[in-house]
């Protein structure tokens, strides 16, 4: 079922999305799989923190986040947040499933400049069996504002 705040947060948006569901997933991969949908189009979220808070970094999963060229681009020491820090600003969500929209629980967010280049992406919707479908150029509008570059790497 699609985590509270970011059903709110997509209401108010008044932007199309569907939420379809998928066999249970453990992980980004076995989400795409599950989900029919190709990694390069399944963005998943990283969450990590220095001494001037968290900041979600938003990439597609069918790459890596390359920490120190995100380091470099922010000029932050960043590090990844524990389970039990996203687990305590995530509550309505299941642990790893954290949806990519850091606003409606008040994280500043990057984004892979990749991601403009797609049609269409996918995401979890806060627990491990839906993910949420949109066009691209809507998702971007969601995460307006927010400060993007190029900080991934494709998986081999």
């Amino acid at each position: 079922m699609i985590a509270r705040r970011l059903r709110w947060f997509l209401d108010r948006s008044g932007l199309p999305y569907e939420v379809l569901p998928h066999p249970h997933s453990r992980s980004s991969a076995e989400t795409a799989r599950e989900a029919h949908v190709p990694a390069e189009k399944l963005v998943k979220p990283v969450l990590l923190e220095d001494e001037r808070g968290y900041l979600m970094a938003v990439v597609p999963a069918s790459t890596r986040l390359d920490l120190g060229s995100l380091r470099t681009q922010t000029n932050r020491d960043l590090e990844l947040a524990s389970e039990n820090e996203i687990d305590a600003l995530f509550a309505d969500c299941e642990t790893g499933a954290m949806p990519p929209v850091g606003a409606p629980y008040r994280i500043p967010t990057v984004y892979e400049d990749s991601l403009s280049g797609l049609r269409d992406v996918y995401f979890e919707a806060g627990d491990h069996e839906d993910v949420v479908h949109m066009r691209a150029g809507d998702f971007l509008t969601l995460l307006d504002g927010s400060l993007h570059g190029h900080f991934s790497r494709r998986s081999h």
